[in-house]
């Protein structure tokens, strides 16, 4: 199942305008986006906020993560502050991977952010945690904090962006997107046999572990007829009929 580095700003001088910075929001943001990630089968390690972004870099090149999500919000020049509205996604104009994956994050906040057209896709060769990380990697910035409409916007949607963002995650690894929910404990019930953890929710994902009879297991979220869960280090997808909550 993917793994991704979930890096947000660690930039708390970057003041937003009606109140807040810039680390307190993008870490809000990742907040609300971690339910949505446990519930699409998607594992996730958060940035240190003690470390700034070489720290952040570091981290994440030591770790085997399939993605680095860098979240940031943006400032126009001081020529032009509160004057400039937009998202950029950032990405490695070397990777294809990158560029697909920033793209598919631009084109889906086009639909929740109110002017559609100024959600892009940008190709960069001099941010470091897209330039220098070994995982695909992009960095978004959603909107402008010293533009009043982009705060407002932001802090009214925080939610919804969370879940855009996630979907987009899930549109880039080919995987259901799952609407976050309760988190439940299940209990596996078989003939005895173990009950196979899957890569995804069909017979024909590949197998990628096993849970023994009568053992439980953490319940995130619903796919048909496949929870995805966690058991003893897998996330992954289980058929429903084999697991009582």
């Amino acid at each position: 199942m993917p793994k991704i580095f979930l890096s947000p700003s660690t930039q708390e001088w970057n003041q937003y305008t009606g109140g807040g910075n810039e680390e307190m929001y993008m870490n809000i943001l990742a907040d609300r986006m971690e339910p949505y990630l446990r519930a699409s089968g998607i594992t996730f390690v958060r940035n240190d906020p003690a470390r700034n972004v070489g720290g952040a870099i570091k981290d994440s090149n030591a770790g085997n993560f399939d993605v680095h999500l860098a979240l940031h919000s943006n400032a126009a020049p001081e020529q032009l502050s509160g004057r400039l509205r937009g998202i950029d996604i950032y990405y490695s104009p070397y990777d294809e991977n990158s560029e697909r994956l920033a793209t598919i994050i631009a084109n889906n906040l086009k639909s929740i952010y109110p002017l559609p057209d100024k959600s892009n896709a940008v190709p960069t060769t001099s941010l470091g945690e897209v330039t220098q990380t070994r995982a695909v990697a992009v960095l978004c910035e959603i909107g402008y904090h010293d533009n009043i409409e982009d705060v407002t916007w932001l802090k009214n949607n925080i939610n919804l962006i969370a879940a855009n963002i996630v979907r987009s995650l899930c549109d880039y690894f080919g995987i259901p997107f799952v609407e976050a929910g309760p988190v439940y404990t299940g209990m596996v019930v078989t003939d005895g046999s173990g009950l196979n953890i899957r890569n995804y929710p069909s017979m024909s994902g590949t197998i990628i572990g096993s849970v023994p009879n009568r053992t439980q297991v953490t319940v995130y979220g619903k796919v048909e007829n496949w929870y995805v869960i966690t058991y003893n280090g897998y996330t992954g997808y289980a058929s429903a009929d084999y697991i009582v909550i």
